[in-house]
């Protein structure tokens, strides 16, 4: 795992969020951005780790940060998520999961005894210039915001 690492451009991608419109992580040159791979909507670390981005809006928007999540759902179950928890952020279906795979966070996983594929629990903290700052893998849902927005405070500003 981890085709991206810190100081490469963010492979850039288009996606449709949660109402089906298309996404484009270039359009938000000029901002920060953090970019989170989440495995399943409405599973319970993934409600976790959504509402508390939800609940730190204010401190995104303090940063300059824009939220992105990312999962293999299809638009429906992306939207449905969305709705259900009262969600502030665009959350981006990856249904072929072909952006997963550029991010390099499509991996092998086991559970039960069984193998299967899926996304990883990854964040990509990116800067204004579309720059890859930081990488945080096997993220912990109940720390997901505190992690980011430390990261988030001790990036450089924007020349």
């Amino acid at each position: 795992m981890g085709k991206i690492h810190e100081g490469q451009p963010a492979p850039d991608f288009e996606l449709p969020d949660q109402s089906g419109s298309p996404v484009r992580l270039s359009s938000f040159r000029g901002q920060r951005v953090v970019l989170y791979f989440y495995p399943k909507a409405n599973t319970p670390g993934c409600t976790t780790q959504a509402c508390g981005v939800r609940d730190h809006e204010t401190d995104y928007e303090a940063a300059g940060a824009v939220v992105l999540g990312v999962s293999p759902d299809p638009v429906k179950a992306v939207r449905k998520f969305y709705e259900k928890q009262a969600l502030n952020f665009e959350l981006l279906a990856d249904e072929d999961h072909a952006v997963s795979e550029a991010y390099g966070v499509w991996v092998e996983k086991s559970m039960y005894g069984k193998t299967y594929w899926g996304a990883a629990r990854t964040t990509f903290v990116i800067d204004e210039e579309g720059i890859v700052r930081k990488v945080i893998k096997k993220v912990k849902p109940a720390t997901h915001d505190d992690e980011v927005l430390a990261v988030l405070r001790d990036l450089e500003p924007a020349a």
